[in-house]
């Protein structure tokens, strides 16, 4: 299916909606059945029918087609959050007694989910260096039911072999789940190397406008009906009509969007691979990279995030530096129209939290949508400072 249908047409049967060119927002809650036959045969599938759009809405519904289609999945879900979405798809794999191999340092919620809330309910896990696939295998229990991948993950981007790690889930039964957040499925579809769900912060690229926050969940038929049934319908965390007509609005320029982004970056840490003051760059694209030849492999793009280590004496110089940045915005979260920055100086000394394992001189930077000449001379100025 062409990208083009996917984004313009796909689930928009605007015949049913006075012909419009985009398609209206259903607001409604509910909604009424025309007799008990039909009432029953409705309860008989709720997924399939509009009872109740905690369930299932017809603007959300045309949002699930289109990005399972993007995903090249059979159907999608969409939850209030990113991290819901990953919440959904793992605890509708595991039960008391399981055991989870998970990639090291996941987004943050994730690790969250595993060591905080699962563990209550005797699930465990083990964190493993999934850059080799050896060590995936080396981790993999009799109880082992969940593989769950991040590639390549949000802060320093490592990756895994996605095709390996779909061979050696199959092998050993387990329900491979990747977070697919920084590729997007214009620059990468896990499902197409034997993946079996992709989730996704659907609040960054496929939004794209920040003004919405939503996950998703793609997968095989059989799997979503499954996820809907149980935990979707029973944790209720949904997201409005509303929110989901601005997600299509936002899919509209996904492409556009995410190739602007990816070359922006790209002319970026080219310049900052030769600055003096830079120790180093962080990005899959980059020639440098420990797993360039992989990333340009199953990746055709890597978007506008990427991070660097600045050469600095204290602490003190990076916070001087990120505050001189004028066209970047300091905050967390990616994928929108704004350049942001995130200094992990900035999250030392945090009353009530710990410290965090990145080294105190290192930047994320997401580069968006705006000329990168003029964001380069902005990064200029700030190094100067050091």
């Amino acid at each position: 299916m062409h990208l083009s249908h996917i984004l313009t047409h796909l689930g928009e049967d605007r015949e049913q909606y006075f012909n419009a060119v985009s398609p209206p927002v259903i607001q409604s809650s509910n909604f009424v059945f025309d007799n008990i036959a039909d009432l029953r045969k409705k309860l008989s599938d709720e997924g399939a029918h509009h009872i109740y759009t905690r369930g299932n809405n017809p603007t959300v519904q045309i949002l699930r087609k289109k990005i399972a289609a993007l995903e090249s999945a059979e159907d999608a879900l969409i939850f209030g959050s990113g991290a819901a979405a990953i919440a959904m798809a793992v605890i509708g794999n595991v039960k008391a007694g399981d055991h989870i191999v998970c990639v090291q340092s996941p987004y943050g919620w994730t690790h969250k989910l595993l060591t905080s809330f699962l563990v209550r309910f005797g699930v465990s896990h083990t964190f493993v260096d999934a850059t080799d696939t050896k060590e995936i295998a080396a981790a993999v229990r009799p109880e082992t039911s969940v593989l769950f991948l991040e590639s390549p993950n949000s802060k320093t981007f490592e990756i895994q072999d996605l095709s390996a790690c779909a061979a050696l889930a199959k092998q050993h039964g387990l329900v491979s789940i990747i977070d697919n957040s920084y590729a997007s499925p214009i620059f990468q579809r896990p499902i197409e190397h034997g993946i079996d769900i992709v989730v996704h912060s659907a609040t960054k690229y496929l939004n794209g406008h920040s003004d919405v926050v939503v996950g998703v969940i793609c997968g095989r038929k059989k799997m979503i009906d499954k996820i809907f049934a149980s935990e979707m319908m029973t944790l209720g965390a949904t997201i409005s009509p509303h929110d989901a007509a601005l997600v299509i609005r936002g899919l509209r320029t996904l492409p556009l969007r995410m190739q602007r982004s990816h070359e922006s970056a790209m002319q970026l840490v080219q310049s900052l691979r030769k600055h003096p003051k830079v120790e180093q760059v962080y990005y899959p694209f980059s020639p440098d990279f420990p797993q360039y030849e992989l990333a340009r492999k199953q990746m055709t793009g890597a978007g506008g995030l990427f991070s660097v280590r600045l050469k600095a004496d204290n602490i003190q110089q990076i916070e001087t530096f990120c505050d001189k940045l004028q066209r970047f915005l300091m905050a967390v979260s990616w994928g929108g129209h704004e350049s942001l920055i995130l200094p992990v100086c900035g999250l030392y000394h945090v009353a009530g939290r710990e410290d965090p394992d990145l080294p105190w001189n290192f930047i994320r930077f997401y580069i968006g949508l705006e000329d990168p000449d003029w964001l380069w001379e902005d990064i200029e100025r700030a190094l100067e400072e050091l």
